[in-house]
């Protein structure tokens, strides 16, 4: 490959790669808006025409990202994303170090047969439902899964763009291609060695607050700082020789214990909430709230078997279908001078009253005598759907809002045939991906899985215009020689390196180009220098480039790698949060790449 000279259009691209990073640093400004001034810039310089500069709006890595969202929120508002968050919160347990092993093991495999930004789209919406239902700080958990689904794109040749690449660079020079695992041991070390450092010490380094304080989305804990006597949530399966008048009333006013649903002993009819004269007949489940004391009580007095963990009703009562709230009895409202036993309460409006506060004082039995009036307050569990049924009435006024989405379980099955759909289409045709990802995100819509209003609201446009503006500067880098240039120029101040240090020297080289470049565009630009001079130097020319390859990965310093893009918005991060994290985490990357290489080939 001839010398590059350097020109005045490199230096442009020179100086704005500068201002770029400056202003990612200083934070003067959002990326977003650093992107896109990067973007209107480039033509103002003449460095790209007026159509190329908005390619990016176009690009593949755009267009499936937000295909991507947008399935993802059909299968979030569908209730399929809580039914596997479920188990994964039960298997991590509500430690922040157990919940980031367990899902970052889970999305680093997903994302080493699937593209990494595919997986970390996917998993947002889980994370935003672990993050409030283990009241662990959403910052807390998507840095460190979002580099594992970065380092998961290691694990095989088609877990990332750079290394699907790699094969078709390779032929350009005769080698012989890598097969699928042929990265598998270095992929496996560094997804190992990430986790590893998130667990013991980059978390400590996160943004957020400390454990245990994330919201709480169902009011509970709100409740309980007045409502001291609501108990706790427990599970009682009832035993084969009970009281057979035992009914929900019963147990309430008896032991302050109150029913929200039961199952019949067959598992065929669940009640939500059960009305107070249903009886309670042997084997049945209910699901209840109650000091524990008090269910201790009811337990010794009928036989009762007690759990408090949640198991039969385990996906009804989560804080994504259902909740507890309050409601002020307004002074226009219907249920003045009636009592909720007059209202048929349970019966007509499906929620299950757990106290009446009324003079600066709370009533926890028998409420159905209590005749209501204007100012008495109801705490009151049932689900979001007929809670905000309830809000539209005004006839009780709510103390905090209930904004939480309703989700459409019936149109689960819908939702998951789209996105199988995609996927299918994705494997086994020859369609780009953009058209497969969004021909899944459009059948949601025209199957009405979510509507079009919604699936506009799901998009992360912040993290859209940050990819869309980087793109065209990688473009004006390569169109101009300037990345070219770079690259010529380290690698002539080399000179006759041992095979160690070069290595090492081209994973620091493919490493900072991905962060102003792309990965994509610094594989394309780095793989045939290396490949020259590891021919020159003797180096083995294919053991450079799986080095260029994997090490495009090395993507944590800047949120500009699709994943990290992605998640930068939600996390609350800011560039110097990555920096600060994403520093040790890179240094450990190129450490790993180094002697991995030296160790398995």
């Amino acid at each position: 490959m001839l010398p590059l000279s350097l020109t005045g259009d490199m230096i442009l691209v020179f100086l704005v790669i500068a201002v770029v990073i400056f202003l990612f640093v200083v934070e003067w400004v959002r990326v977003d808006v650093v992107a896109i001034l990067a973007m209107v810039v480039l033509p103002l310089l003449g460095l790209l025409d007026g159509r190329e500069t908005f390619s990016g709006f176009g690009s593949t890595a755009v267009i499936s990202i937000i295909a991507v969202i947008i399935m993802g929120r059909g299968l979030d508002h569908t209730g399929v994303i809580g039914r596997v968050v479920r188990p994964l919160v039960h298997l991590a347990g509500r430690l922040q170090s157990s919940i980031i092993m367990t899902l970052s093991v889970m999305i680093a495999c997903i994302s080493s047969v699937m593209q990494n930004v595919g997986a970390a789209a996917l998993f947002l919406p889980a994370l935003r439902r672990i993050s409030r239902d283990s009241r662990i700080p959403l910052s807390k958990l998507l840095m460190p899964v979002g580099s594992a689904a970065i380092l998961g794109g290691t694990v095989t040749l088609v877990g990332s763009s750079p290394l699907i690449m790699l094969n078709d660079l390779l032929e350009h020079h005769e080698l012989p291609p890598f097969h699928l695992f042929s990265v598998t041991p270095i992929g496996l070390a560094l997804v190992v060695t990430g986790i590893a450092y998130f667990i013991f010490m980059g978390r400590h380094m996160l943004p957020g607050g400390e454990e245990g304080n994330g919201e709480e989305s169902d009011g509970f804990s709100e409740a309980a700082v007045f409502y001291g006597g609501i108990g706790e949530l427990f599970e009682l399966t009832v035993p084969e020789r009970t009281d057979p008048s035992l009914t929900v009333s019963k147990l309430c006013d008896g032991f302050l214990v109150h029913t929200v649903a039961l199952r019949s002993h067959d598992g065929r009819t669940k009640l939500f909430p059960p009305d107070r004269d249903q009886l309670i007949l042997p084997r049945s489940t209910i699901a209840v709230f109650g000091p524990r004391g008090k269910v201790e009580e009811a337990a010794a007095a009928f036989g009762f078997r007690w759990d408090d963990h949640v198991r039969i009703f385990d996906s009804e009562l989560s804080s994504d279908i259902s909740g507890v709230v309050e409601g002020v009895v307004a002074p226009h409202s219907k249920f003045i001078g009636k009592s909720l036993q007059e209202i048929r309460f349970r019966h007509n409006y499906l929620l299950a009253p757990l106290a009446v506060f009324r003079s600066d004082k709370a009533q926890y039995t028998n409420l159905g005598e209590v005749v209501l009036r204007a100012g008495d307050a109801i705490l009151m569990h049932g689900t979001w759907e007929r809670l905000q049924q309830l809000h539209h009435g005004r006839d009780l006024l709510f103390s905090h809002s209930i904004d939480h989405e309703v989700l459409n379980t019936r149109k689960a099955g819908v939702a998951l045939l789209c996105f199988a759909l995609a996927t299918a289409l994705a494997v086994f045709t020859d369609l780009s991906l953009p058209v497969c990802l969004m021909s899944g995100a459009l059948g949601m819509v025209l199957t009405r899985v979510i509507t079009i209003e919604e699936a506009y609201r799901g998009v992360d446009w912040r993290t859209v215009f940050l990819l869309a503006g980087l793109i065209p500067l990688g473009l004006a880098a390569e169109k101009s020689g300037a990345a070219a240039w770079l690259a010529q120029q380290i690698l002539a101040w080399l000179d006759q390196p041992s095979p160690l240090l070069l290595l090492s020297l081209v994973g620091v080289l493919s490493t900072v180009f991905s962060l102003v470049v792309s990965n994509v565009g610094a594989i394309v630009l780095l793989v045939p220098l290396v490949v020259n001079l590891a021919q020159d130097t003797g180096l083995d020319p294919r053991l450079a480039a799986l080095v260029a390859g994997i090490a495009a990965s090395n993507s944590f310093l800047l949120p500009t790698h699709q994943v990290n893009a992605l998640y930068m918005g939600p996390g609350g991060y800011t560039s110097k949060d990555f920096l600060r994290v994403g520093t040790p985490l890179s240094l450990i990357f190129l450490i790993v790449l180094t002697i991995g290489v030296h160790v398995f080939y």
